[in-house]
């Protein structure tokens, strides 16, 4: 970016601008060169205030945990500076102090900071995906987040954080595996084991079962879009015969169960305990 090389008068910036040797990329910032999405970042912190760091979902994704998907940029400022009005932009005033942590050279809340935020400002199915996916990258570990959490007291959504984070695993592999078992929690279930492997006789590892109970011998899917390709079902009848010989109990669910009647899931899985 010739914006963080030098500074170009205001005549000769419309000259190379008319030219097409220039592409504005904000206010005042300009590129020699078509911009990613790492240049649009580094470009807006020249638009800044000084203590402004990325926050919430656009920091977990650079951290490995951004399950949440989010078009805008989300940044915090310290609560004494005003809130910048950008195109894109939203911004978060630090309740707490904080200490940014760089990352691929830019400044973030840190790892724990920004998963307890989402966690209180999610919605409940929301939260819990991203406190397992953010055990799952290794950004956090159980210890960060309950410290984390501690810090928060009498911020909104506290309370929601403070119930998931004891819940969270970082075993769960997908957004709707995790929602699937926060459904049967909070269904007073007993906690299901997230990938589970189920071995043959010779103790061999065979097929791993999104969520299951395998002193019960009860198994639990989540049947996305990628259960519907020709060779995945084949996989999947294969894999279903084996395990009803093996005994054990296969319960699926869809988009329309977790999303629309969880009521279902978790009557549909009592019933198979009891």
């Amino acid at each position: 970016m010739e914006s963080l090389m030098r500074t170009l008068s205001a005549r000769r910036l419309r000259t190379r601008v008319g030219r097409e040797e220039l592409r504005r990329v904000r206010r005042g910032v300009y590129a020699d060169q078509p911009c990613g999405d790492e240049d649009e970042l580094r470009a807006l912190f020249l638009c800044l205030p000084e203590g402004a760091m990325l926050a919430r979902q656009t920091a977990a994704r650079r951290y490995g945990f951004g399950v949440l998907r989010d078009d805008l940029v989300h940044v915090q400022v310290p609560t004494a500076v005003s809130k910048p009005r950008l195109p894109g932009l939203v911004v978060h005033h630090s309740t707490l102090p904080v200490q940014p942590h760089v990352v691929r050279g830019l400044p973030c809340v840190p790892a724990a900071r920004c998963a307890v935020d989402l966690a209180r400002t999610a919605r409940r199915l929301d939260a819990l995906p991203v406190l397992d996916c953010a055990l799952r990258s290794g950004a956090v570990t159980p210890d960060d987040l309950l410290a984390e959490v501690g810090l928060h007291r009498a911020l909104r959504g506290v309370r929601q954080a403070r119930e998931l984070i004891p819940m969270a695993d970082g075993r769960a592999e997908c957004r709707q595996e995790s929602q699937l078992r926060l459904v049967l929690l909070d269904g007073r279930l007993p906690p299901p084991e997230p990938q589970l492997w189920v071995h043959d006789e010779y103790g061999v590892p065979r097929f791993r079962l999104d969520l299951g109970y395998r002193e019960r011998r009860i198994g639990i899917e989540y049947d996305g879009l990628s259960h519907l390709d020709r060779e995945r079902l084949r996989y999947d009848r294969d894999r279903v015969n084996w395990l009803d010989a093996q005994g054990w109990r296969m319960r699926y669910f869809t988009d329309r169960d977790l999303y629309h009647r969880p009521a279902h899931i978790v009557a549909t899985i009592r019933t198979t305990l009891s």
